[in-house]
């Protein structure tokens, strides 16, 4: 089974995936009285800068949209984070407001969370909208991020809004009809294709590869787009950007980041588009020509602790193909979804909400440690082949990361 997630299936993949049957914490979460639903807090990022964000709206006429042809164009939902100034501007929020309530009505029930439940839209980030660049963090290196196979571009928040606090642009995509839900300005709300009757080995195989492509196409646009950005030019659609963020992107160092199908298609990325230099994959199997051809450029896998070399043959030949700087990390007791946002939110949601299975979804690796482990591994290492600073995180286990091991 491919390590992923889609649409309808995302709970009864994610439980394949981690191979199970049944930082800075999450702020503890707030209990439910007289039916009023649960709220959750995400952990805080820990870098020296404050954050910023803007959600734009991104179309792409050169190309009819690859998973509903007789849609002329391909039209996305892309969030920038990046160090910002102290402002006085509203907190971002976890989820648009219609698209947390999509969330609750089809996305958390498959996870053992009835709908109103919990107020997802309450879910509040660290970030400021729209709050200008910090000019103390210079030119920002750009990392692009996409989800698991169905999931939101939210669900990286965690991992994004830390990787922003420590001086990058990070990019995170919306991949329209995908993707559960993706809520575009004006209100209007898009929800995943549906999913065929049956979902044999080879039709995940066949949807995976057709996602795959699309979303490689999406990402080799959007980073376009981030690129006439960094010449001074528009974005988007958008009528205005954070002050200081024409001009700001540096694409002379350029990263890709994944989780499930995102982590395949970031190695995808940095095969194919000579402006990547980087990429991580947190978690995921590889799907398409990479899993045989590998990467030339340095890579990081972060994998749940079911997930190994002999288990995944994709990831045994992609290990075995790559060339370049290459490492592999083991996370003891994390699941599939741990590389998500669901990591820090479900463990603090079932303190209130019965009878969700937690474990099958994140594990049972403590939510703090794991979380801190993440941000510190994929900080180092963009650090390292982004900013140049040397670092020893990867020459030995750490005793600060009990929980990680590195794969020889």
């Amino acid at each position: 089974m491919t390590f992923t997630l889609i649409p309808a299936a995302f709970a009864a993949l994610t439980l394949a995936a981690s191979g199970t049957s049944g930082g800075q914490p999450a702020t503890a979460a707030r209990p439910a009285t007289a039916n009023v639903p649960v709220t959750v807090d995400l952990p805080a990022p820990g870098g020296p800068y404050r954050v910023g964000t803007v959600a734009v709206r991104l179309v792409d006429g050169s190309r009819p949209d690859p998973l509903v042809r007789s849609k002329p164009y391909r039209e996305l939902m892309v969030s920038l984070w990046y160090p910002a100034k102290e402002t006085g501007a509203p907190v971002a929020p976890h989820m648009a407001p219609l698209a947390a309530a999509d969330w609750d009505r089809h996305s958390a029930p498959p996870m053992g969370i009835k709908a109103g439940a919990v107020n997802w839209a309450a879910t509040a980030t660290h970030a400021r909208t729209g709050a200008p660049v910090d000019p103390r963090a210079g030119r920002l290196p750009v990392v692009l991020f996409g989800s698991g196979d169905g999931g939101p571009r939210t669900l990286g928040t965690t991992l994004v809004q830390d990787l922003a606090s420590r001086g990058y642009l990070v990019v995170t995509v919306d991949h329209t009809y995908e993707a559960d839900q993706v809520e575009f300005p004006g209100g209007r709300v898009v929800r995943a294709l549906p999913l065929p009757p049956k979902l044999t080995p080879r039709v995940i195989a066949k949807l995976l590869a057709r996602h795959s492509q699309a979303r490689l196409a999406d990402m080799r646009f959007v980073l376009g787009r981030v690129a006439a950005l960094a010449g001074g030019g528009r974005l988007g659609t958008e009528t205005r950007l954070p002050d200081g963020l024409r001009g700001a992107p540096d694409l002379s160092r350029v990263g890709a980041l994944g989780q499930s199908l995102g982590g395949s298609v970031a190695a995808q990325l940095v095969h194919d588009d000579r402006r990547v230099d980087a990429g991580v994959n947190l978690d995921g199997g590889y799907v398409g020509r990479v899993a045989k051809t590998g990467v030339g450029r340095p890579f990081l896998q972060l994998a749940a602790e079911a997930h190994t070399r002999e288990s995944e043959p994709s990831w045994k030949s992609f290990w075995r193909a790559s060339t370049g700087w290459k490492r592999e990390l083991r996370f003891a007791g994390a699941a599939h979804g741990s590389f998500t946002d669901l990591q820090a939110m479900l463990p603090k949601i079932a303190e209130t909400v019965p009878k969700v299975p937690v474990a099958d979804f994140v594990g049972t690796i403590d939510p703090r440690r794991s979380v801190a482990a993440q941000r510190a591994y994929v900080a180092a290492f963009f650090d390292l082949h982004l900013k140049n600073r040397p670092t020893r995180l990867f020459e030995a286990p750490s005793p600060q990361h009990p929980d990680v091991s590195i794969i020889p």
